[in-house]
């Protein structure tokens, strides 16, 4: 899918392209291409001039590589993005490409962004974009936007997975914690662990990508505040995931502990019994020895004498192991 995107009155208007004369139509500041055909690359190259690499969103690509400028002008930043879906987190992979400082290509001030999934953060800005009239000037701002979006996107992740151990936190400091609500709660805290690294990582990884734009002398006065900005967002959200993880951890400890405790619960009551079938197989054992003389073969009451005193060695120690306590 391509799709342009131009400004007017102050507001971004987006315009999906069938073919190359549509896209000579418009003067946009941003060209998207969502999991785009070699046709559409095609397009982008014969009126723009831009030539997309084959490996621009490839996830084993050197480090060294995913921020750089061409000769002829253009800047090359790969970055993630976070997409909390709750059933399959992850990041996904946006390749960007500015041109400012080469004013003879068609590409010059468009920001070109190339993906394979849907991204929420490019949702969000073109949400804000249309409803907020002049949030958008170029394609500097755009690129800024998006990573500010990324960043406000990440915040509302933390908020939701505070909110899930919250919940797991009332679960487990309940007084009565089963074995399935321990189950359930590990599961939760495994599934916020796993999300508040990839927030982490994300994080990390934007702010890699602000640092390069910054470094770049590309940014004017006022974009250059704005990233220091987001940059301190950034911060904030990184000592925001330390703490979650604080959490997660003392959750973590807490919801074992509880299953151990379940467990020796279980490990006790069968040490009771078996201490208190001890007497009875006592007895039972002493009767049953095969010794020629025992005053009690030739009783009559003998063998109720046997079980008798076979129950009551083992109630003896119950009502003793009750009355301590040890039972509860």
């Amino acid at each position: 899918m391509l799709n342009v995107f131009t400004l007017s009155n102050g507001r971004l208007f987006q315009e999906e392209i069938e073919s190359l004369e549509e896209l000579s139509r418009f003067r946009p500041i941003w060209v998207d291409l969502e999991e785009p055909t070699p046709e559409e690359k095609r397009w982008v190259k014969q009126y723009y001039g831009l030539s997309i690499p084959e490996d621009a969103i490839d996830d084993d690509i050197e480090e060294s590589a995913r921020f750089y400028e061409e000769d002829n002008g253009e800047l090359h930043i790969r970055s993630d993005f976070l997409v909390a879906d709750p059933d399959a987190p992850r990041q996904e992979r946006v390749a960007f490409i500015l041109n400012i400082t080469n004013e003879q290509l068609r590409s010059h001030g468009v920001l070109f962004s190339i993906h394979d999934d849907t991204v929420p953060a490019f949702r969000l800005l073109r949400m804000r974009a249309r409803r907020m009239p002049g949030l958008l000037a170029d394609a500097k701002e755009v690129l800024l936007k998006l990573f500010d979006a990324d960043a406000e996107y990440c915040a509302d992740t933390l908020e939701g997975i505070y909110d899930d151990l919250e919940k797991a936190g009332r679960q487990v400091l309940d007084d009565n914690v089963t074995d399935e609500i321990a189950s359930d709660v590990l599961a939760t805290i495994a599934r916020q662990e796993d999300m508040n690294g990839r927030i982490r990582r994300n994080v990390m990884d934007t702010r890699r990508a602000l640092s390069f734009l910054m470094r770049s002398r590309m940014l004017g006065a006022e974009q250059f505040e704005e990233a220091r900005q987001i940059q301190r967002d950034l911060d904030s959200l990184d000592g925001h995931t330390t703490f979650l993880f604080d959490k997660i951890n003392f959750l973590m400890d807490a919801t074992v502990g509880f299953i151990n405790i379940n467990q020796n619960k279980i490990i006790k009551l069968f040490s009771v019994a078996s201490v208190a079938l001890l007497p009875p197989t006592l007895v039972a054992s002493l009767y049953g020895m095969n010794f020629k003389f025992m005053p009690e073969l030739e009783w009559q009451y003998g063998y109720a004498w046997a079980l008798g005193l076979m129950v009551a060695s083992a109630l003896l120690p119950m009502w003793y192991f009750r009355r301590r306590g040890w039972l509860k």
